[in-house]
């Protein structure tokens, strides 16, 4: 009877998965809009000749609204509830879509991206409580692990969608619009009761540091240099004379990179002190971006190449510095303490757009990179320093689940560490080891 565990398993993802699968399908056309028009404004506002320090500005604004999102969303949402607060967010988000096609003016562009990154943050806090609502502690890793998977290949399909449509038309703004609205549906259409309110959240930097001063600083650089590119790398394409469609190509494999890479980082960190897979990663990032701004190559292929192994190894290093965080907390600190450095990586993507752009102007687009360098020399730097001064926990007496792969970007919310795994379990459902009657 070969064929019978895998029948199991398909009828134990079917369990799992069927009761979010219209909420997981609505968040898809949600990240399908994020993909495109995020990486819609930059490189039509380079076609306009918007100078690098607005562009820097789309990402800097739209990173203070999600981090001021993450703080003022869920009084909002206490106040009016899941599904009209939902419905209210992504209204806002699909109408800001289709005026940035119809207004095309830098001005409007960068003050609407703080209304943008605003409801973005409350629109993935909604979905996040709402699957860990619906999940067990049966089914929590197996819905996170597909909520991260689609948050990816939304964002990387958005982006993929770039060449369908003339970026000087408003046809691609007309599409953010589409999947907006589409994105709304399975929400609204839902009879599922709602979750329970959304907790705000609280920043301590103190403890936080306290607790891992690499994570802390870490986590901090990864968020400068992650902002720096992720806004700005599709800046960087154009001013290097690349085409939409090579951009979007570019900008893809960075993430699929950056995705694959942290299965063996993940491994190795789980092994070994984790200081020195982030010393390792952060000085593989750094050479990439060093060899990208000495060598300011002209051949595609070989730029692409290159940046690919930049996110390679600068799209793994958050769940690593997240995981040695949390080597030194209890798993009831695990949403607080991943909290607190999640809203640190949001911080750190204000700052490097805002730095990025007047260096690419005053040295070139492949400047960028020396931004993003830097960040990864001080990591490599802090992160070896610091293993002189504070013993690593052994791998045998590490009391948190092993790191694994998460999105890592400002997408996430505080809420979605709810849902992960590495968590507490969740209080009042049945467990691994629980039975439905019991109690705890």
């Amino acid at each position: 009877m070969p064929s019978l565990p895998a029948t199991n398993e398909v009828k134990i993802m079917r369990r799992n998965l069927l009761p979010v699968l219209a909420l997981l399908s609505g968040t898809l056309f949600l990240f399908l809009g994020n993909g495109l028009h995020g990486l819609l404004l930059p490189v039509r506002g380079s076609a306009e000749g918007y100078s690098n320090e607005v562009l820097g500005l789309l990402g800097t604004t739209w990173a203070t609204g999600f981090v001021m999102g993450c703080f003022f969303a869920p009084k909002l949402v206490m106040r009016i509830g899941h599904v009209r607060a939902f419905s209210g967010f992504v209204s806002v988000i699909a109408i800001i879509s289709l005026s940035t096609g119809i207004i095309v003016d830098q001005y409007w562009w960068v003050a609407v991206r703080v209304l943008t990154g605003f409801c973005t943050a409350g629109t993935s806090m909604i979905v996040e409580s709402w699957l860990n609502e619906r999940a067990t502690n049966e089914s929590r890793g197996t819905i996170f692990s597909f909520y991260i998977s689609i948050t990816l290949m939304g964002v990387v399909a958005g982006q993929m969608l770039l060449p369908v449509a003339d970026s000087m038309t408003t046809i691609p703004f007309m599409l953010c619009g589409i999947f907006y609205c589409l994105a709304m549906l399975p929400t609204t259409l839902s009879t599922a009761a709602s979750p329970q309110p959304l907790k705000s959240v609280k920043l301590d930097l103190k403890s936080l540091y306290r607790n891992s001063p690499v994570s802390c600083v870490g986590i901090l650089l990864i968020g400068i240099a992650n902002g720096a590119y992720g806004t700005l790398g599709a800046v960087f394409g154009a001013r290097a004379g690349m085409s939409g469609g090579t951009i979007a190509v570019m900008l893809s494999l960075t993430i699929f990179a950056g995705a694959i890479m942290q299965f063996p980082a993940g491994r190795f960190s789980d092994a070994i002190d984790r200081r020195y897979v982030l010393a390792a990663l952060s000085s593989i990032a750094a050479l990439a971006a060093v060899l990208l701004v000495v060598l300011q190559p002209e051949a595609t292929p070989l730029v692409i190449a290159l940046v690919v192994l930049y996110g390679a190894a600068a799209n793994a290093l958050y769940p690593i510095a997240v995981a040695h965080a949390n080597d030194f907390a209890t798993a009831d600190d695990f949403v607080k303490v991943s909290g607190g450095l999640l809203l640190l990586f949001g911080i750190g993507t204000i700052i490097g757009p805002t730095v990025g752009g007047p260096v690419m102007t005053a040295l070139g687009p492949h400047a960028l990179f020396a931004v993003t360098a830097l960040a990864h020399i001080a990591l490599t730097a802090y992160a070896l320093r610091r293993t002189r001064i504070r013993a690593a926990i052994p791998a045998g007496h590490r009391g948190n689940v092993p790191s694994i792969p998460v999105a890592g970007s400002p997408v996430s919310t505080p809420e979605s560490l709810r849902l992960d795994p590495r968590a507490a379990p969740l209080r009042g459902q049945p467990g691994e080891n629980e039975t439905p009657d019991s109690t705890t």
